[in-house]
């Protein structure tokens, strides 16, 4: 008879195994869903894992690679520091749509201007628009005591009718032809988010996601806020004996996340995506959380995951022109491995045990 015994503490051990153990499982039964396909599932984790860093095509690959990772590694920091403290925001794609909203914003408004102040300005539109969204569901949370996961998702949608609108209505392009989607924030030079040398991927997004791992890091190991949001999401009750506010890390946690989802939403706006379109969102919002719990919530933990999951984008986009895999079994691959992550997680802080049945 299998059983699960709780050990005395978590295991340190396989805290460290459980991700790696967790992308091995997906691997093989994605690619017992590849073969179900009709693919040969070698050939397809092979394209999807190897070929974007070792391939033919490296070269201009690798580049890709920092630029899916950065918005995905920004939005999940946000993210880490309220899952440490049990507060759950599952609405950053909607703080991403309204940074990129806000910043596209500043752009428009300011062109054909060629002042250097338009690109810092968007800077600041994105992060106080994603923060202000991050609000929304905060405030309700601590005036009413509201459920936050229910109304940061609600407010999704709510921000992806708001893109489709700005889209065909006041940020539409006047010079389009009446095609949806405003104008290319790549040709306009002060407000484009370019390389920052060129042929390395490297953009201000990138540096901002390096930074706010560093800030993170910093602020969960080396200062009394981030000792609350770690005591908090440990020990709920010793908080409050600790004189930790509940409400004001309510407000900081959600504030934080939304703000930085809301800049991975200007940086993309502004760089590899240019310009505001209906599709313009990608799911980066979601696949986030996938990042930040495969990296343990651990500021570098989330870089390197980060890059897996970049990785995972760049290869599932090889496999479905190379190979012709649908794009769902790419989503559900990558879905897999926070599925595969939380079902191995469950031996950090149980033991299998067999023992016999008892005679009844």
């Amino acid at each position: 008879m299998l059983r699960l015994d709780r050990r005395p503490q978590p295991s340190r051990l396989w805290t460290l195994l459980t991700p790696p153990l967790a992308v091995l499982v997906t691997m093989i039964v994605g690619g017992a869903l590849f073969a179900a396909l009709g693919k040969d599932p070698v050939v397809a984790i092979e394209t999807i894992f190897w070929e974007p860093l070792f391939g033919e095509f490296a070269f201009y690959y690798r580049p890709q690679l920092l630029v899916k990772a950065a918005p995905l590694i920004l939005i999940a920091i946000g993210l880490s520091l309220g899952f440490r403290a049990g507060i759950w925001n599952i609405g950053a794609e909607g703080q991403y749509i309204i940074g990129a909203l806000c910043g596209a914003g500043v752009a428009l408004a300011a062109y054909p201007s060629e002042s250097w102040l338009i690109f810092p300005g968007m800077v600041l539109a994105g992060a106080l628009g994603g923060w202000a969204w991050a609000m929304i569901p905060a405030v309700l949370k601590v005036r009413f005591g509201t459920n936050e996961i229910l109304v940061s998702l609600m407010l999704v949608y709510v921000a992806e009718q708001l893109l489709a609108s700005m889209a065909l209505g006041p940020m539409r392009n006047p010079e389009g032809m009446g095609f949806p989607g405003s104008r290319n924030l790549q040709q306009y030079a002060p407000a484009h988010n370019a390389e920052l040398i060129a042929g390395t991927g490297m953009h201000w997004g990138v540096a901002a996601a390096l930074i706010a791992v560093i800030f993170s890091y910093v602020l969960l190991n080396r200062h009394i806020l981030g000792y609350h949001i770690r005591l908090t999401g440990e020990a709920p009750r010793a908080a409050r004996f600790a004189g930790v506010r509940p409400g004001r890390l309510i407000l900081f946690c959600l504030g934080a996340s939304g703000a930085l989802a809301g800049l991975a939403g200007m940086f993309e706006v502004a760089g590899p995506a240019g310009q505001v379109t209906i599709d313009f969102n990608v799911g980066y919002g979601f696949t986030a959380i996938i990042v930040a719990f495969l990296g343990r919530l651990h500021p570098v933990g989330i870089l390197l995951a980060g890059l897996l999951l970049a990785l995972t984008y760049i290869g599932g986009e090889l496999a479905q022109s190379n190979m012709q895999l649908p794009a769902a079994a790419v989503q559900l691959f990558q879905g897999m491995l926070l599925f595969f992550l939380l079902a191995v997680d469950v031996l950090v802080h149980f033991r299998l045990r067999w023992r016999r049945a008892e005679a009844a």
